[in-house]
């Protein structure tokens, strides 16, 4: 306990300090050059991204180009399959805006790839949803489909997997994305048949792999079983113009 009558700067060199572990996370935030992505190596935006860039940026008022950051990051991916640090200073030197506010956005963002994660990313749900509907399950079907671990390439660098949180898919749980596809509604065979179309050069069925539509109920559709009522259906009379013809009732059944 604290004496009253120790010097105040005894308690305050004796206090502790604690410093946190590195942590597998730092990969989001933290860049090392290597030979493939470091300042030196060029990078150019092919002449249809840039007009798709410049046809972007005229959407925004004069000065305030940088509201394009997402778009010019997401064509860059598209083009290389990943968005290296030379292509975000590039971005920085056509929306006028400095290199940090690019990185800002590229390492906030988990959806922008800062490496070569191979031809088909795989990113497998592990929040509570998918958990509860087994993506422990699915994720482990993964690393044997593919022959790939996590935060790892396969060895034909054909597939990358990593683990993420909510897709925003949550009532299809377990879910796993491909790139751009969503597949819902996983099972183990669902697993194994999709990988196995990709690498036969298929782009499998995305969506529910259970057969249902959307994502209404196992049981089949629960709403919505009737045509809606017309424009108009229990309007007071007296809002109903002369010009405008009063809007017909719905048969009874």
């Amino acid at each position: 306990m604290f004496n009253k009558t120790q010097p105040l700067t005894q308690v305050i060199c004796a206090r502790k300090f604690f410093t946190t572990p590195k942590l597998i996370s730092d990969e989001l935030v933290v860049h090392r050059d290597t030979n493939d992505n470091n300042p030196e190596v060029p990078f150019q935006f092919t002449e249809a991204n840039m007009m798709r860039i410049a046809a972007i940026i005229q959407n925004y008022p004069k000065g305030a180009q940088r509201a394009a950051v997402s778009f010019a990051i997401d064509i860059a991916q598209r083009q290389m399959g990943w968005v290296p640090i030379s292509a975000m200073h590039k971005i920085a030197e056509l929306l006028s805006m400095p290199r940090m506010r690019v990185y800002e956005w590229a390492t906030f963002y988990t959806m922008t790839r800062r490496r070569f994660r191979g031809k088909f990313h795989v990113k497998v749900c592990k929040t509570t949803p998918c958990m509860l509907r087994g993506s422990d399950i699915i994720l482990q079907t993964v690393e044997e489909a593919t022959n790939c671990t996590v935060g790892g390439l396969s060895e034909d660098k054909m597939f990358g997997l990593d683990v993420v949180e909510c897709q925003g898919a949550c009532v299809n749980a377990p879910v796993m994305v491909v790139n751009d596809d969503y597949y819902e509604d996983l099972n183990v065979c669902d697993v194994y048949n999709i990988i196995q179309t990709l690498k036969c050069g298929g782009i499998p069925p995305w969506g529910p792999q259970s057969g249902r539509a959307s994502c209404e109920p196992h049981c089949g559709q629960m709403s919505l079983l009737e045509m809606p009522p017309p424009p108009g259906f229990m309007m007071q009379d007296a809002l109903i113009g002369s010009e405008v013809s009063k809007p017909p009732k719905p048969k009874s059944k």
